[in-house]
């Protein structure tokens, strides 16, 4: 229930016209994630991504103009899946409690996941101001979907009226993304199962949700 990915970063060439140029593009994303990732983002380099990904030098730039681009269609890639899991139509659930535990869940299992790609992610949020930006819309994404939630809640009569959706919202968020960095970037032990439902009763405290 937190923390994804457009901007001004994102990238800007068009969509190959060819199905091999569709190939060529992917793997191109896939090979700078591995790349990213095994290097970090300040000493992976274009002439890395390329030889990974089995294509000409020059063929990236068919694609993207630099380094930040590609970056950012490999965060893209993630974006949809953190931000966008549809939890409610593919379970079914409905209840507040059960449905605040299974889009935690969800996060986290995404998240881990992902851990190595989000430390780099993090890494370049630090040094470039286009990711900066980027970091912050992602945050604004997340908290404006769960302050929609807690403001459903509250015009139900389950949750507190006395709390402000959109703070409470981003309290929550970060709550849940800044422990995930910690377990699963920083390598903090804490039973996956263990996380999941402290996160969830501190969820449910927060909002006074009633049982009822």
């Amino acid at each position: 229930m937190s923390d994804p990915v457009v901007s001004e970063a994102e990238p800007r060439k068009g969509v190959p016209r060819t199905k091999r140029g569709e190939r060529t593009r992917t793997a191109l994303i896939g090979a700078a994630r591995e790349v990213f990732e095994r290097d970090g983002y300040l000493d992976a380099k274009i002439s890395d991504i390329s030889k990974a990904a089995g294509t000409a030098a020059g063929s990236f730039y068919t694609y993207f103009d630099s380094k930040e681009e590609i970056f950012a269609a490999v965060v893209e890639q993630v974006q949809e899946e953190m931000l966008h899991p549809h939890v409610r139509e593919r379970t079914g659930v409905t209840d507040p409690r059960e449905l605040i535990e299974a889009a935690n869940r969800e996060y986290l299992r995404s998240y881990k996941r992902n851990a190595r790609l989000m430390a780099v992610f993090e890494e370049v949020s630090l040094i470039n101001e286009d990711f900066r930006r980027l970091r912050i819309e992602r945050g604004k994404a997340f908290a404006q979907r769960n302050a929609k939630m807690i403001s459903e809640l509250q015009e139900s009569g389950r949750a507190s009226a006395d709390l402000d959706p959109m703070i409470t919202a981003h309290a929550l968020s970060v709550m849940v993304s800044r422990m995930a960095y910690l377990v699963f970037v920083q390598n903090q032990r804490i039973a996956f199962e263990k996380l999941v439902t402290t996160l969830t009763q501190l969820w449910v405290n927060a909002l006074q949700l009633d049982s009822d």
